[in-house]
């Protein structure tokens, strides 16, 4: 098949793509590499945000436009895959729909489905980052996010896009949640796809400090929890220094923070998942630990009975405190728990594996 796989979250559609390649596919992966992050793709297309910037943006796009027909499968990132205003996006989606054979939505990501799910009562998570409980949360990013998907232009986009679209792919266990009980019937999870590491190894050794790796966006700490982490983490640094390193890096491109990951033993990811995403898997495929987003519905989501290589985290300091405490309190299970990382992600998501899902659930709807 000639299939288009339009924006990047994560490195989610490049690595798709390698996986549909192994396959025999034809693949053309089109995005701004995920800003900063600068992950791989066939064509770049990328913004400055100037006045001069967006005109310069509207005419490359609009001459992109002929070379983005004939495909079989068009798979979109988010109802936001350009970096355009909604209104401008909206006849470009009808564009692909009527010069491709079948379009595809991604539920990868902040959209009006997860905000509506994380917001409406009752709640449908015990947690997220809008809410704990029945408490809601209130920062300048999540009330961004309410302002930006909440009966807005952005929104009846989403809304247009999951009805009109052949069907809708969720990668982690919340946002099949969020998009079931509207599309139910066009919806299916398939997990995020990241290769194997052939060089992963379980190499801690209890002699020495355990090192924990924490990655921070600067704007988006406080939405993803890593400054709850990060003050816990410090806390364990300075209640138990000759067990406790922290590695830390801020706002990195890809290459580079993939490399700081080589030389840790647990990594902190996100706080208020209920799986865990990109970023934690590709940690795990290198033999780590990760500490972060895994309740007992994304091994559900799975039927994985048996691997249980994450530290599941509540959103408290404290829980975690306790949680990173028990790391270090039981150095011997470590290297147990690196190698069932290793298990994990070669088990559910090997990129050709994935891919094959996909090609199942684009040829079935």
């Amino acid at each position: 098949m000639k299939i288009l796989l339009i924006g990047e979250y994560s490195n989610v559609h490049w690595t798709l793509a390698e996986g549909l390649r192994a396959l025999g596919h034809t693949v053309c992966v089109v995005s701004n590499g995920d800003f900063w992050k600068d992950y791989k793709r066939d064509i770049s297309l990328t913004r400055e945000y100037t006045r001069l910037g967006g005109i310069r943006y509207l005419l490359k796009l609009y001459a992109l436009l002929p070379r983005l027909r004939g495909y079989d499968i068009v798979q979109l990132i988010n109802p936001m895959f350009l970096e355009l205003k909604a209104e401008r996006i909206e006849p470009i989606y009808r564009y692909l729909k009527r010069h491709n054979k079948k379009i595809f939505l991604g539920a990868f990501g902040m959209d009006a489905y997860w905000v509506e799910a994380c917001t409406s009562t009752p709640r449908r998570f015990r947690y997220s980052d809008f809410n704990i409980g029945d408490t809601p949360i209130s920062n300048a990013y999540v009330d961004e996010q309410k302002a930006d998907w909440q009966d807005t232009p952005k929104a009846r986009l989403n809304h247009h896009i999951a009805s009109d679209c052949n069907g809708i792919i969720a990668g982690l266990y919340e946002y099949y949640a969020a998009y079931t009980p509207a599309h139910s019937n066009k919806l299916t999870y398939i997990p995020f796809p990241v290769p194997s590491d052939s060089n992963a190894r379980a190499i801690y050794s209890t002699d020495r400090k355990i090192r924990f790796f924490i990655g921070i966006q600067k704007a988006r700490s406080i939405y993803k929890g890593t400054d709850i982490m990060l003050r816990a983490l410090e806390r364990i640094a300075a209640d138990y220094p000759n067990d406790c390193e922290i590695l830390k890096a801020e706002s990195v491109p890809f290459e580079q923070y993939s490399k700081m990951i080589e030389d840790c033993d647990v990594l902190l990811d996100q706080l208020y998942g209920y799986t865990p995403a990109m970023n934690a898997l590709l940690a795990m495929s290198k033999g780590k630990i990760v500490v972060g987003g895994a309740e007992p519905e994304c091994y559900e989501l799975l039927n994985e009975q048996s691997l249980r290589p994450m530290v599941n985290v509540t959103p408290s300091e404290e829980n975690v405190y306790n949680q990173l405490e028990w790391l270090i309190k039981n150095k011997q299970q470590i290297t147990t728990m690196q190698q069932q990382s290793i298990e994990f992600v070669a088990k559910h998501h090997n990129p050709t594996t994935v891919a094959q899902r996909y090609i199942e659930f684009w040829n079935k709807r």
